[in-house]
This record gives C-alpha cells, structure tokens and sequence, in this order.
C-alpha cells in the first residue's frame, strides 16, 4: 500500500493535537470525518491511545491511504476507514464521544457544512465534543491577508467553495444543539473551534482575545 503525504497536514498535526489532548473525553470513539492522507489519525491515535479512533472519507484513494499509515505505524486504536458522506443519510456510524473535522467545510460547498452539523447533532450525545479546524472570517471579515488570498483561491477554483464566517458555523452548530465552547488561535491564521452538545451557561472562551 502506498502512503500520501499532505505537507500541509505535517505541519499542524502537533498544533491540532495540542487542542484535541486537552478537550477530547478520556476514552470513547472519536470520529473523524474527511481523514484525508491518514496522516492526522495515526498521529493523534499514537498520542492517545486510550481512544478509539474511527477515518473516514467519501474518496476511496483516501481511504486507501489511511490503511497504509495504519498499517505503517501498527496501531491497534484506529478501525478500518469507512465510506461516509456528510450529505448521505443515515452515517454508517451510530454513536460517537467526539467528532474531529480537519479543513473540510472550506473545500467544500457549504451543504457540506449544514450535513456535517446533521450528523454531529445525530451521533453525539450530550456532552459530546465537536472539534473543527482551518480558517474563518469574523464578523464577516479574513482574519489575515493570506486567508482572503486562499479564499478567492478556492472560489475561482469552485464558486460554492470558499473560507466560511465563524458566525454562520456557529449558527448551524446550535441549530443541532452545541454551544461554541472556545475559540483557539492556530498557527498560519487558522482556528480551532471546540463545540460541546447540550446547554452550558456562559459566553464561548475566545482565546484570541483572552
């Protein structure tokens, strides 16, 4: 089996992991939807290994490459990537502790987003964790030059494509019952957004400006 590689992926694992360390459940199955190369589970699973980790990815090449850097690493915590498609109903997944989105809603047009809260909303129960990364706009602005650049980047590339305001995600979360619990700033002007399921008192931690 042949192993892909993101750069991209390489270098804010660590960054992701430091987050996912702190607010994922001590044990449980976490989820992670749009695994991509692989490379972010197998990190994540070697670090915590008192989780259960479940890939997966619509894209069977994807799918292809997580089972090369399981297979690389020999870690018995990572189940066999599955086919799941936010928009496609009902996931091949019943229940979850936490669900971890990495770079996927921006790639992707915003039904992809309304799907992904769907399913959150669906298989996690009260408590659970949703924990999303890449960049966002707030208050309708970029945060960065270089993100406004890479957003108009990826609607010439596809017009339904595009770098999401952190308002409009936050709207769809709480239709399906979560509360933004913090915002965390990553490197490369990229955010973390932490998610918990069922009602909590109190405005979300805004690390940005803590």
């Amino acid at each position: 089996m042949s192993r892909a590689t993101a750069s991209a992926a390489e270098r804010n694992k660590e960054p992701i992991l430091e987050v996912l360390a702190r607010v994922l459940p001590a044990s449980g199955t976490v989820l992670e939807i749009a695994s991509g190369t692989g490379q972010h589970v197998v990190h994540f699973a070697r670090a915590l290994p008192a989780l259960q980790w479940q890939p997966s990815d619509p894209d069977a090449g994807a799918r292809h490459s997580v089972r090369a850097w399981v297979a690389q690493e020999g870690l018995a915590n990572v189940r066999e990537p599955i086919d799941l498609d936010v928009n496609v109903e009902p996931w091949p997944v019943a229940s979850a502790a936490a669900l971890v989105c990495i770079n996927m809603i921006h790639i992707a047009p915003w039904e992809a987003a309304r799907g992904l809260m769907r399913g959150a909303g669906r298989i996690l129960a009260a408590g659970g964790v949703l924990v999303l990364y890449g960049p966002y706009r707030r208050g309708g602005q970029h945060t960065a030059p270089s993100n406004e650049a890479f957003d108009s980047d990826l609607r010439a590339r596809d017009p339904s494509w595009g770098v999401r305001d952190l308002e409009a995600v936050e709207t769809l979360a709480t239709g399906e019952g979560f509360t933004l619990d913090e915002v965390v700033p990553m490197p490369a002007n990229n955010l973390s957004l932490v998610f918990r399921k069922g009602e909590r008192a109190g405005p979300a931690r805004d690390l940005l400006s803590a």
